[in-house]
Parts: structure tokens; sequence; C-alpha cells
């Protein structure tokens, strides 16, 4: 009886273990918290300042990854051009594709997240915002771009945001 007991116990150990093990990366994020990439060296704050501007309210599928003073945020979101403007990125008023103020990127059906930066894969065409301030501090933001009408995002939008952090 002792010994069916003992074979009992090593076998609900053995399972629980590997439940554990197959769920780690849900049971066990960085910080505690599921917004934050493997590897992530510090944590960012619940309302995401991401470029001097917090992410849209209502953003989706949100993860971030940091590192040597940067962060690299990606959100879902279909108040893009709001977050580009409140961000300096896109003056009110001007088109959303005015190369002044941002470049074409890659135009591959998946573009891979930024090393360490986990979540869903970009779909092309992309564009590029970039921005320096006057201390210095850079920002730049890639945003979906609509493959089927021109001169605006898909609805809703991946962008991926990074910046250096205070």
């Amino acid at each position: 009886m002792l010994a069916w007991l003992g074979v009992v116990v090593v076998v609900l150990a053995v399972l629980a273990g590997g439940i554990v093990w197959l769920f780690k990366d849900e049971l066990f994020h960085p910080f505690g918290d599921v917004r934050a990439c493997e590897g992530s060296g510090v944590q960012l704050p619940e309302v995401i300042r991401a470029g001097g501007a917090s992410i849209p309210a209502g953003a989706s599928d949100v993860h971030y990854f940091t590192r040597n003073g940067s962060a690299e945020v990606t959100f879902v979101s279909n108040q893009i051009p709001d977050y580009l403007h409140r961000a300096g990125l896109l003056p009110e008023g001007d088109p959303l594709f005015d190369e002044k103020y941002g470049a074409k990127g890659v135009a591959d059906d998946e573009i891979d997240l930024p090393d360490g930066l986990c979540g869903s894969s970009l779909r092309g065409p992309v564009w590029i915002y970039e921005s320096t301030s006057a201390t210095g501090s850079t920002v730049s933001v890639m945003v979906e771009r609509s493959p089927t009408v021109n001169d605006y995002f898909r609805v809703p939008a991946r962008a991926v945001v990074t910046y250096n952090l205070p």
C-alpha cells in the first residue's frame, strides 16, 4: 500500500512538472507583467508612454522589450494617427505619408519584429516615422500601411515604437 502511494505521488509530481514546463512562458513573465517579453531589463509602467505620448487607450496585443536604456513596444490600434500627432511625429493637418516626416519601409507580406520583442509580426507594407528631440533622444515608429487603400493605415494597424528610456 505504501509503495502504491509512493508511485502515485511520483506520477503526480511528474505530471505537474510537465504541465508547468509546457506552460512556463504563460506562467512566468518578467516582472509578472504579461506585456513584458523574456529578457527585458526594466519594467514599464501600466500606462506606457512610448516616445513621449501614451499609447492609444484600448490598444491590444501590447508587448515590450527593454534593454540598454531603450524600449521597443508593439501594439495594435485603430488610433495610430492620433498617437503620431500626440507624440509629435506628425503635425496636425499634414498628410499621413508625407516624406518630410517618414519613409516607406519594407513591403514584405510579413516583417519580423526586432530581436527580443515578442508578439505577432508586422504585415507589409509599412511606413516609418523618425524623430530626434532637442535632448538627442530618438523615436522611431513603424506602422502597417494599408495594402489596398492608398494614404491610410490598416484598420486596426500594428505599430512598433522604439525609443530611449528616461
